[in-house]
């Protein structure tokens, strides 16, 4: 138990901790010195951001040039261009389930971190890829040619597709 003043009340409490200050310069260890040490502690705050939700588009950019670029028909450029389509990502730890519906166009992947999978891309084309995970909110994947990065940040998620100089980039919220 812990009690001081402020002002002029008496503060008492349980949860306060006292602050000690050393008593002349401090010096590393023998330890730290020769680069033996280990660190011991919890993990616990490096935690993954969960992706788990519902997420509606709201705006993209480059779709046309970048869709016709990867060889997706006219046709199907436009009648996908102003559609807002709904992703859906479930995440068990390092496990995840993504589904991207447009339409009537349902496109569904599974992938572990760092394991190799089998993805569609928006061509129905199924690819061989590996997805990693780049800080806690981040998934990185190369497929055939393309780069695809997925960044979860608050509510928002931003996927950016890129191949060679194009960049095609979505945002969306979730609901």
């Amino acid at each position: 138990m812990l009690m001081f003043e402020h002002g002029h009340k008496k503060i008492t409490s349980s949860y306060l901790q006292p602050t000690f200050r050393a008593e002349g310069p401090i010096k590393p260890s023998s330890a730290y010195q020769q680069g033996t040490f280990s660190c011991v502690g919890s993990t616990d705050s490096l935690s993954i951001m969960s992706f788990t939700g519902k997420y509606e588009l709201q705006s993209q950019e480059n779709f046309e040039p970048f869709m016709k670029a990867i060889g997706l028909p006219d046709e199907q450029i436009q009648k996908g261009k102003d559609l807002k389509s709904i992703s859906e990502i479930v995440q068990d730890g390092n496990k995840f389930k993504v589904t991207v519906t447009t339409g009537s166009k349902v496109l569904h992947n599974e992938f572990t971190i760092g394991e190799e999978c089998e993805m569609e891309l928006l061509t129905g084309e199924k690819v061989k890829a590996i997805v990693q995970m780049e800080g806690n909110n981040r998934l990185v994947a190369n497929l055939k040619g393309l780069k695809s990065v997925t960044e979860l940040s608050g509510d928002t998620i931003i996927s950016t597709l890129t191949m060679g100089d194009l960049t095609y980039k979505r945002i969306s919220k979730r609901i």
